[in-house]
Formats: structure tokens, sequence, C-alpha cells
């Protein structure tokens, strides 16, 4: 019943609660004054809720990346979801997961999946394969190693440089997880910290890696991949991502047009330079905060508002703004 209909209907009733006629309200009311009292404002309605986002309903196919059917996954929104998912249609672990590809079986970090899946995208889920212990021995302050990390709490080595002292321990590979250094596992650790502690090591000190590579089919077995020098970037099909976020709701989202491309990709290569890891989407989320900014301070107040714990230096954060000003000036 609305506002009106409800007052009218108390108006209409006998205080015993039966309903009186016109002639009985017309005889109550002989001699008594009309009430002047103006009617009461009808109640402000509720404040409105913020809408609710649907999570994208988007199916993507995926198998194991060493051998199974193919498997349908949907309704996840961040990388960790994402691993529930594929573990949850083949009937394993999450924490079985190490990292996944797109469209490659292969351990083939040009094609590793970050924060952007391609609408057709075929994610390939590379799980934990043997276990093994390595000895190094630092001889030069880098160890030729940069990390990134698959977002669930695993950091594995995405690239080696040649002829570096883990180039020379033949039994290290792009695509393995390190799970323990000297015994203390790493496991949960983001890929800065641990390129830090690996930094940390004291030159002619030997430590321990223990590392967990990628299970691998038959035809990949003895196989050493390395990563390309260059023109690393991810597969894309169509004109649409799905955007993974570590905070909020996935977005369904145009590729990156030129400028911002170029832009991660100098961005994501400081990151190497300065801190030895690589990870397209945190070079995505910076090229974002600077592209439309003024100055390095708005810039500098932009980074730390959205990515605060990493603490860049201040000298990271001066080539970066240079870098993304030269791209946007066509000077790169």
């Amino acid at each position: 019943v609305g506002w009106m209909g409800r007052t009218q209907l108390k108006l209409g009733l006998m205080q015993t609660g039966e309903a009186m006629s016109p002639q009985d309200s017309k005889s109550q009311n002989q001699g008594s004054p009309e009430p002047t009292a103006p009617p009461l404002p009808p109640p402000s309605p509720p404040p409105a809720e913020p809408p609710e986002y649907p999570r994208p309903k988007l199916i993507f196919h995926t198998q194991l990346a060493h051998g199974s059917p193919t498997g349908r996954i949907h309704g996840f929104t961040n990388v960790k979801e994402l691993y529930a998912k594929i573990a949850e249609v083949f009937n394993i672990s999450p924490s079985e997961i190490l990292f996944c590809t797109l469209n490659s079986h292969k351990v083939d970090m040009q094609k590793l999946l970050g924060g952007q899946i391609g609408l057709e995208d075929f994610i390939f889920a590379h799980v934990r394969g043997e276990t093994k212990e390595v000895e190094v021995t630092k001889t030069e302050d880098a160890l030729g190693l940069t990390i990134t990390d698959n977002g669930a709490g695993y950091a594995f080595i995405k690239r080696i440089k040649e002829g570096s002292t883990i180039d020379r321990l033949k039994t290290v590979c792009v695509g393995d997880h390190i799970e323990a250094i000297n015994d203390q596992s790493i496991v949960g650790c983001r890929h800065y910290e641990v390129a830090k502690m690996l930094k940390e090591q004291p030159r002619g000190v030997p430590f321990t890696l223990r590392l967990v590579g990628p299970k691998k089919a038959f035809d990949m077995i003895g196989m050493r991949t390395r990563a390309p020098k260059s023109n690393e970037g991810k597969m894309v099909n169509g004109k649409e991502t799905l955007r993974l976020r570590s905070k909020g709701s996935a977005t369904v989202q145009e590729v990156q047009n030129e400028f911002e491309e170029r832009a991660t990709k100098k961005v994501d290569d400081l990151l190497e330079s300065y801190m030895g890891i690589r990870d397209l989407e945190l070079a995505t989320t910076i090229v974002e905060a600077g592209k439309d900014k003024k100055n390095p301070d708005d810039f500098a107040e932009a980074l730390d508002s959205v990515l605060g714990d990493f603490a860049f230096p201040d000298v990271f954060l001066f080539d970066v703004w240079g870098a993304i000003g030269d791209v946007k000036n066509g000077r790169i």
C-alpha cells in the first residue's frame, strides 16, 4: 500500500479496530474543529546502495602443461582464485601449481600468465615436479638471476644471464621455483624479497638453494629452457583482456595501446636493472599511476598510494618517470 493509502486506511479505523461508516465518521466529527495540521511529508527513500558488479562470466579452457584432458574454468577474479579453479577441475591442490603460461605448454617466459588474460587465451598450468638442492658460491656481486612470482606465494626463476654464476650450474633452469634458501622456506615471499635475500648472500660463502622444477612431459625431458633477452610480453588474442587484480574484481578492458605497451616494457626493464625482478603486471600498474601525472612528485605520491609496500628508491622513481616521459614524447 502506498503512503497515502496507508494514511487513509489508518484514518478510517475506529479505536476498536473496526472500520467506520461515512455516517459514523460524519456524526463523530460534528462540533469538532477540522484539523488544520498539514499532512506529514512522505518518508525519504533509503540511500541507494552502491551497485554490485558481477564477476565477469567468461569461460576459459585449461590443461596441465605436462598433459591432461581439457577443462573449463570461470568465475575467478585474481590469480589465487584462478589456481583454485584449475585445481578443482583436475582434482589437485592449488599449492601444486607453480605458474601458468598462455597458449603454450612449454616453459616459455614470453608467454607467462601475468595480470592479464586474452579472452581467447588457452591456459596451461605447470605443476610441481622434481625437487633438487643446489650449492651455490657467489664469485661476483650478482648471481645472474631474474626473479618473478606467480602471485600466489611462489617465487621462481624467469631469466638466467649467460655466463653468470647460476648459468654455470646446469641443473638450475628457468621456471624453477625457489622453495628455500639455506633450508629457510621462502614460500609466501614476493619476488623482490627473494631477490634481496639472494643479493645479500656474501661472496665466497657457499649457500644452498632448494628448487622445484615444473613437471615435464616426455617430450620436454632434458630441455634447458632459457628466456629470450628481449621482446618479452603477454600473449593476447582479440582486442580485450581480462585484467586480474590483487585487490578488487577482475575487469575486461582493452588491450594496451602502443604508448602503454612500450612504457610497460621499459619499466619492466628498469625493475630488472634495479631490483632483479620482472613483473609485467607490476610494470603495468606503475605506468597507469604515472601516465597522467604532471610532475614527479605527483607520480611518487600516486605510486606510494598503490604500491607503498615496495618502498621504491628515489633514483628508481626518477628513472621510471623519465622513461614514461621519453615514451610519451616519442624519444624511445
